[in-house]
């Protein structure tokens, strides 16, 4: 079995938080036949693209389960495109590089992907150069039912408001686009990854939030990325109405925060905002709550 060795950022970030790893991450350069299989199952996928200046963002696309499929173990097949008033749109070009995280909420199954678009027409075709499972730590179990977009015009924000500061504090949730930096070749690319705890492991103020990292696979893709480039994009879900808060920001990490934060929080990240969108409605399903992961119940908040 091949696969990929840690890019150079990855190794620093697990040395910096004292979980330096032997040997190659457990990364493939193709997607084997369980996580091709999990893929079709899903009908909705989030997704990493770049802006115009370099920026990662972060999106989600829907579908009828089967939209996405792979037609080899080096391609993904995605039978939509991101609806016209979703900020990514225009990243969705061919030849760009695209992150993937494939998560069922009902099993707390997620795969992670990433390559480049080699076409966009009715569709997405991805030629895939990572692929690699995680694990279900974190993950909430929801069960989705399909319902119509609500189709109301973006709301760009030019600072969080009531609104988006609530929707960050309530939520269990949130997803994290990176990339690595220029000059780490094909180890690299972009990533779009999972977090989650209990409702307010995430605090705001102002424009700045502050999230804790709980003990996970460590390989430290998100961190290593981050630490060479400190740009994040940020996907925000409210399950309840459907409504999408997509952001941009620098981040800071501490990597020994000596006992500040919630409880289980290994190390905190900090995220300047500085672009943010509501998209009201935009996620196609309402939803029904089954149970908060062990993991999830293990660890604190910031109002604990």
């Amino acid at each position: 079995m091949t696969f990929l060795a840690f890019h150079e950022d990855e190794l620093k970030a697990q040395a910096l938080a004292g979980h330096q790893r032997p040997g190659r991450a457990a990364i493939r350069p193709f997607m084997p036949d369980q996580h091709r299989e999990f893929f079709t199952l899903l009908p909705y996928l989030f997704v990493a693209t770049l802006d115009a200046d370099g920026w990662p963002m972060a999106s989600v696309l829907t579908g009828e389960p089967g939209f996405v499929q792979s037609p080899d173990p080096g391609a993904l097949r995605i039978a939509a495109l991101p609806v016209s008033d979703d900020p990514a749109t225009p990243t969705f070009t061919a030849g760009a590089e695209i992150g993937l995280l494939g998560l069922d909420f009902t099993t707390r199954r997620r795969n992670r992907a990433n390559g480049r678009l080699v076409a966009v027409d009715s569709g997405l075709t991805v030629g895939i150069a990572q692929s690699f499972g995680n694990c279900a730590q974190y993950i909430q179990t929801r069960t989705p039912s399909p319902r119509a977009g609500a189709g109301e015009p973006v709301e760009p924000l030019e600072h969080l408001d009531a609104a988006a500061h609530a929707l960050i504090e309530r939520s269990d949730t949130f997803f994290v686009a990176s990339r690595s930096r220029a000059g780490i070749g094909s180890d690299g690319g972009l990533d779009m990854s999972h977090r989650g705890g209990r409702p307010g492991f995430v605090s705001v103020t102002g424009d700045s939030l502050a999230i804790p990292d709980f003990r996970g696979n460590r390989f430290y893709n998100t961190l290593g990325n981050l630490l060479g480039d400190p740009r994040a994009g940020l996907l925000f879900i409210d399950f309840a109405s459907g409504d999408v808060l997509q952001l941009q920001g620098r981040v800071s990490i501490e990597w020994h925060p000596e006992g500040a934060g919630p409880a289980g929080a290994e190390r905190l990240w900090r995220v300047d905002v500085t672009h943010g969108w509501r998209r009201r409605g935009a996620f196609p399903f309402t939803w029904r709550f089954g149970d908060f992961a062990p993991t999830t119940l293990a660890t604190g908040t910031w109002r604990d």
